[in-house]
């Protein structure tokens, strides 16, 4: 049977559930993300000396959680190939849970780094294990969709985070955090294991079952079933696999993939929105966050609705470019804003916007507002979504836990070394040296896309694996 006669006779009711079960992960690895940003300046500001963040503090307190979640990727790599997708996805609740639990009762600092830690690692397993499960249970027609789903729920869950964040209290907001990865562990627990890592432990019932309930009565599960066998039936993953090109290829697209999303500087900017905003000038800094937020939101949602239409490089090409002009226009309107500081000696530099001349920034308010905007709608475009779906489908099955993991750490540590290293960029570079770094950055960015990701519209996992053996 065709591949467009199977997508044709499928019934995606069941598969949309499944894929609505798996993405609460991300709904609840963005509110882990969004948290900082409405909790640092109210705990900048309490009264409790034990739990007040200074500014090195808060910086740790934003980025700390990055560390956790690059363990979370590695422990990942190792779950989702020997308990599965399903178990993974039912078992990263519970450091989530645990993790909120150590902020809800903090008594100083380190309880809530500890806390933001523990939420970090059930990140990590999430970003790992949703994508491939996803591209695993979807068929080709959908599965750029489904996959940009996961994105999608990210920025849901910051955005959530912010909103929540002007109501409630640092402490309600965790409560509140902690909720979502509940509803997944309800959920997942009626969900089917994929196909794929049935037929690969050997369960032919149990795949056609899943394929049944994820196809619906009228698609032809034995022929679908077969086609995945012919992938699955190979020998067990060893270190010398790694010469060949059908393994190390994608793994080093993958790696380069996640390594330059994190460059653009979009981790710094959304852990750090509000004092970004505060320290711009901006009267109402938390609607100003929301207002991003809600870009993000947007355009991540264009994305998923066009990208089985237009492809991921093309979504790759424009979101690149946008964001490198959006950059540039942000050092710009720092540059005309602030005096040069390169010689300033405070560490603690968050910005220097303070110092800027009065009535400066009113009339050119208007230039980082649409810079800002203009960068977040880029990410969502394409940076953010199209990555996490590429490497979910172009590693082999029998690699595909240890290649996402080594993608995810990549992901963690630079989104940790941008977001932790931040202000000494800013101390060092200034402001506007910062940005039109990541600008130059965005432009290598459409570079690689030329010259190395390949296009996976419409292909089967199993099509796209073959792609990469004969070449």
């Amino acid at each position: 049977m065709p591949v467009g006669l199977l997508c044709l006779r499928a019934q995606n009711k069941k598969l949309y559930l499944a894929t609505f079960a798996a993405v609460l992960g991300p709904l609840s690895f963005g509110f882990v993300l969004g948290y900082s940003s409405p909790v640092i300046p109210e705990l900048g500001q309490t009264d409790d000396p034990h739990l007040r963040l200074g500014s090195r503090q808060a910086s740790w307190f934003g980025s700390v959680v990055t560390l956790g979640a690059a363990a979370g990727g590695l422990l990942g790599g190792c779950l989702v190939d020997r308990a599965g997708r399903k178990l993974s996805l039912m078992l990263c609740s519970v450091p989530y849970v645990f993790g909120y639990l150590v902020i809800i009762s903090a008594q100083n600092v380190w309880m809530l780094y500890v806390g933001r830690v523990l939420t970090g690692v059930a990140s990590g397993i999430t970003s790992l294990v949703v994508p491939v499960y996803i591209a695993e249970v979807s068929h080709p027609a959908v599965r750029g969709m489904l996959g940009s789903c996961v994105q999608l729920m990210v920025v849901t869950g910051i955005l959530g985070a912010y909103v929540a964040g002007i109501a409630l209290q640092w402490r309600w907001l965790a409560v509140l955090c902690s909720l979502p990865p509940c509803v997944m562990l309800l959920f997942m627990f009626f969900m089917p294991e994929t196909p794929r890592f049935l037929l690969n432990q050997n369960k032919r019932a149990e795949a056609i079952a899943a394929l049944r309930f994820l196809r619906g009565p009228d698609a032809d599960h034995e022929w679908e079933c077969r086609q995945i066998e012919a992938g699955v039936r190979e020998e067990a993953l060893n270190l010398s696999e790694f010469k060949n090109p059908s393994v190390y290829r994608p793994l080093l697209i993958g790696v380069a993939l996640m390594f330059f999303q994190q460059v653009t500087g979009i981790n710094a900017v959304m852990f750090y929105a509000e004092t970004i905003f505060e320290d711009a000038n901006f009267k109402d800094s938390r609607m100003a966050s929301v207002a991003v937020g809600s870009i993000q939101v947007c355009f991540t949602a264009v994305a998923a609705l066009t990208i089985d239409k237009t492809g991921r490089k093309v979504l790759l090409y424009v979101s690149g470019i946008i964001m490198a002009l959006s950059t540039a226009l942000f050092g710009l309107y720092f540059k005309m804003v602030l005096p040069n500081r390169n010689n300033s000696s405070d560490p603690d530099v968050w910005f220097t916007l303070c110092s800027a001349s009065p009535g400066t920034e009113s009339s050119t308010a208007w230039l980082a507002v649409v810079s800002l905007g203009l960068f977040v709608a880029g990410f969502a475009l394409g940076w953010g979504p199209v990555p996490w779906l590429v490497i979910s489908e172009i590693f082999p099955l029998k690699a595909r836990g240890v290649s996402s993991g080594a993608c995810v750490l990549t992901n963690w540590i630079m989104a940790f070394l941008v977001t932790k290293e931040f202000q000494d960029f800013i101390a060092f570079l200034t402001a506007y040296g910062t940005f039109w770094l990541f600008s130059a950055f965005c432009c290598l960015n459409v570079i690689f896309t030329a010259f190395y990701v390949p296009e996976t519209r419409g292909q089967t996992l199993e099509q796209i694996e073959a792609y990469f053996r004969r070449s």
